[in-house]
């Protein structure tokens, strides 16, 4: 039996007749950022921008600065990172689905407010408070580590929250009963059926998980 001394561990291995010695193409290498979940989600949500983008060239209405490209684009990056990382080790259609709702819904509420304002005009800081029901449910999620039942009870406070929003600002400004009025209810009532939605199928994945 012969014993190579002294010789390179790599050369052996490609030496040897039933080893196949696998290198990955340079240019995958340089993609392969591209490819990676993080990265590919992150490009993925830059595709929606170019709705705006197309339409400017046809419309004055619409009329995005550099500014409010890299503030959407955040945002819904952002949202798809986020699902991505709250679902990735979810058993359930019903957790996967309301964090879907959820997400969704603090997009939405995160979008109108910054776009034109909620309760008045952007400006208005009445709507600050928004960012507070938001706030609120990523504090939340990091507390229950998104667990079911912890989740559905999150949600329930972003509910409740979203709920005392514009009934704070009407003890604070004391606007008089008009139809913009009932216009800012009935948007804030759209919110909360989305965030009690979302906790009821939290609640439901609770279940199933318990009598699994």
């Amino acid at each position: 039996m012969e014993e190579v001394v002294g010789s390179s561990p790599i050369r052996s291995i490609e030496s040897h007749p039933r080893v196949a010695v696998k290198r990955v193409p340079k240019p995958l290498l340089l993609l392969w950022p591209l490819l990676s979940p993080f990265f590919s989600t992150v490009l993925w949500a830059a595709v929606p921008l170019v709705i705006p983008l197309v339409a400017m060239q046809f419309t004055d209405e619409v009329n995005w600065s550099v500014d409010d490209f890299i503030v959407a684009w955040l945002l819904l990056a952002g949202t798809a990172l986020a699902y991505k990382l709250f679902t990735r080790r979810a058993g359930t259609f019903a957790y996967r689905f309301a964090v879907g709702i959820a997400v969704i819904a603090s997009l939405l509420l995160m979008w109108v407010n910054l776009a034109v304002g909620i309760i008045g005009s952007e400006d208005n800081p009445a709507n600050l408070m928004y960012f507070g029901v938001v706030a609120l449910g990523l504090v939340g999620v990091t507390i229950v580590r998104l667990q079911p039942l912890g989740m559905a009870r999150v949600l329930f406070a972003m509910a409740i929250a979203q709920a005392l929003v514009p009934l704070v600002a009407l003890l604070i400004w004391k606007p008089p009963l008009t139809i913009e009025v009932l216009a800012i209810l009935g948007v804030n009532a759209v919110f909360v059926v989305l965030f009690v939605a979302s906790a009821l199928l939290f609640l439901g994945a609770s279940r199933a998980l318990a009598r699994a």
